[in-house]
């Protein structure tokens, strides 16, 4: 699948002027190449890019890093019945020492007698990495007219791919989405709908082994929200129910159920992310404009314009690799520098805080990709292009 990295590569690195028998044009080629820079991308670098790590060949719909480095991963599988077509994917593990097994088979994945169909969106591993929230997209059939119904839900599982039963009943949290484990490995916070269609959300909770659980800041709407890692709080964008305040930034705790307000914001757009470190939050204003803020002085930030797209904190916290094209679509990989925050500086107009245009840098030869992940490590970093959508693990560029 990246035979053509290999070939654009080797046409870069090798002249053909250069192999001339004229010795001034072998001159002439020289300084060309040295003043353009064409000639000088190292072979040993280019079959670093072609030849990855490890390879999954598998059509992947999710995948997600463990704390340890494991891999769980979705493979999408179709079955055929009398009257649909199915789609329920299987739920694979690598582990550290890349062998695979199979923890999860779509097919018994069953809930109800009517037919269900379901792929996996996203997955997120307890802070320990013994436990596992599938979000997953469903179709269901509702009558004999074949009407459906579209529902997000969340599967909790361990491991080793048995089902976490919620005190003794289902293993699902019927709408649920965008959850997360707390500290205790055993408490689960995730959003529902509060106003349709998508535009508000609301917080809950569950302890599975418990069966409590319920409404967290009930009352509240929010547009969006992220862990903090290693701590059971979170980053929570606030709108009131009618829409008509503007969007507030909000350090929200968990368990006791308080807040801190953290920043007012002109607007907010999405992808709101924490960095690993728990130190800075980054989020888009509009389709544009990343703005980065420091969680421990709120006022210090920086907006940058990159263009809207799926990013990742670098364990550094220095850099963002950005995709420049939505969630589970296809883009190219592009760095961008972190630069140092700062108290808000008003632009020239004095309207409006300045937007920084940072140089992004492209990687694997500005491919396009469907999904990323760098390694809890920061040393990989796993993709999956479209077409096959196979994952491949390589070294992380710099």
């Amino acid at each position: 699948m990246l035979q053509p990295v290999h070939r654009a590569a080797s046409k870069a690195m090798n002249c053909s002027f250069s192999r001339s028998r004229f010795r001034w044009i072998r001159k002439l080629c020289s300084l060309v190449c040295a003043v353009a820079g064409c000639c000088t991308l190292p072979q040993a670098h280019a079959q670093e890019i072609d030849k990855p790590l490890q390879t999954i060949d598998e059509e992947i719909t999710a995948f997600a890093y463990a704390p340890d480095g494991r891999i769980v991963y979705a493979v999408r599988r179709l079955m055929k019945t009398k009257r649909y077509d199915l789609q329920r994917d299987d739920i694979s593990l690598q582990g550290i020492d890349g062998k695979r097994r199979r923890i999860v088979s779509g097919e018994k994945l069953v809930r109800g007698n009517a037919p269900f169909s379901y792929t996996v969106n996203s997955f997120r591993w307890s802070p320990d990495g013994h436990f596992i929230l599938a979000e997953l997209f469903t179709t269901a059939v509702t009558d004999a007219e074949g009407t459906t119904r579209d529902e997000k839900m969340t599967l909790l599982l361990d491991e080793s791919g048995k089902e976490i039963r919620i005190a003794g009943a289902d293993s699902v949290i019927p709408g649920g989405f965008n959850a997360w484990w707390l500290t205790d490995n055993t408490t689960v916070v995730y959003l529902t709908e509060a106003l349709k269609p998508n535009l508000l959300f609301s917080f809950n909770s569950v302890r599975p082994v418990a069966g409590r659980g319920g409404a967290l800041f009930a009352g509240r709407t929010f547009l969006d929200a992220a862990a903090i890692p290693r701590t059971n709080a979170g980053i929570a964008v606030e709108r009131d129910r009618a829409l008509s305040g503007p969007p507030r930034l909000q350090r929200l705790e968990m368990i006791r159920e308080t807040d801190t307000e953290l920043a007012t914001l002109d607007s907010y757009s999405g992808g709101i992310q924490v960095s690993p470190g728990g130190s800075k939050v980054a989020y888009y204003l509009d389709h544009e404009v990343l703005e980065i803020r420091d969680l421990t002085a709120p006022d210090r930030l920086t907006r940058l314009r990159v263009g809207f797209g799926d990013f990742q904190w670098t364990p550094d916290e220095k850099r963002i690799l950005l995709k420049r094209a939505p969630e589970k679509k296809s883009g190219d990989l592009v760095w961008i520098d972190v630069p140092p925050l700062a108290a808000a500086q008003k632009s020239s107009d004095g309207t409006s805080v300045a937007v920084l245009e940072p140089v992004p840098r492209s990687i694997l030869f500005g491919l396009s990709f469907r999904d990323f992940a760098i390694s809890p490590d920061g040393r990989f970093l796993a993709i999956v292009p479209p077409g096959k959508r196979n994952l491949a693990i390589y070294p992380l560029p710099r």
